[in-house]
């Protein structure tokens, strides 16, 4: 079941919405954080009409999150450039994610001009790049498309790049699609440790452009290990599109139990 159809199945309740998330989207015991978090800026968005674009959010991932979720948005400000609205999602263990979105037009008066988020060098162009198995990884891998972009190397580097999109983005906001994908990737450490359960804790996502564009749904993500120690993890994030124009960064503190 895809997120449209898990958004068109849901049930209003009071500020927001009440889902069942889907098997085939879980990651562990827990939702994929994208499906979580996508679910969140969709009950943002729902909350004030004539929204100007999402320029950065943050999601916390408090706990687990299965079954029939309860998502539910609140209005923090609403200033002449920027709105801010928090969004929670809360399941029968209690709050699984909070979040904070930051929405911003554009600020004409503006003349700083700063694009300094360059694609990977040594990037694999999709045309060339060599499909994941499709029941490689979690649970929810199967929903989304998967090509290894950078060369094959016998040296472990804390990197992970691969081009990826959503098989069912039908109807979906771009920015809600955008969100869904951005957190697919394994952790940029796991190259060295190889598999072992993690829990992500903390994402930060700014958003570099106010409308997400890209050729046949694929976006370039990539998420680079900086710090590991005593099972806490920190990685930088980055999102291109098929233009090589980078649409979003980020970073994320993710625990590794192995």
């Amino acid at each position: 079941m895809s997120l449209p159809q898990t958004l068109a199945a849901a049930r209003p309740i009071d500020r927001g919405f009440a889902a069942t998330v889907p098997a085939d989207w879980m990651q562990g015991r827990t939702t994929y954080g994208g499906f979580s978090a996508a679910l969140a800026l969709a009950a943002a968005q729902r909350l004030v009409e004539g929204l100007p674009p999402l320029r950065s959010a943050t999601v916390n991932f408090v706990g687990p999150l299965a079954g029939e979720v309860e998502v539910r948005a609140r209005l923090l400000r609403q200033g002449r450039n920027a709105t801010w609205i928090d969004a929670e999602v809360t399941g029968e263990a209690g709050v699984g994610l909070t979040a904070t979105f930051v929405f911003m037009g554009a600020v004409e008066a503006s003349t700083l001009h700063l694009h300094d988020v360059p694609m990977p060098a040594d990037v694999v162009p999709l045309a060339d790049a060599v499909p994941l198995p499709d029941r490689a990884g979690p649970s929810f891998a199967p929903n989304l498309e998967r090509r290894f972009a950078l060369p094959q190397s016998i040296e472990k580097v804390p990197e992970i790049c691969w081009w990826e999109r959503i098989k069912d983005a039908e109807s979906l906001d771009p920015m809600v699609a955008l969100v869904l994908l951005a957190d697919a990737l394994p952790p940029g450490v796991m190259p060295l440790t190889g598999p072992a359960p993690i829990s992500s804790m903390t994402w930060l996502i700014n958003l570099l452009t106010p409308l997400p564009e890209t050729d046949g749904g694929w976006f370039l993500l990539q998420a680079k290990g900086n710090y590991a120690e005593k099972g806490c993890s920190s990685q930088d994030m980055a999102i291109w599109n098929t233009r090589g124009e980078a649409v979003a960064v980020g970073m994320q503190s993710i625990a590794i139990f192995g």
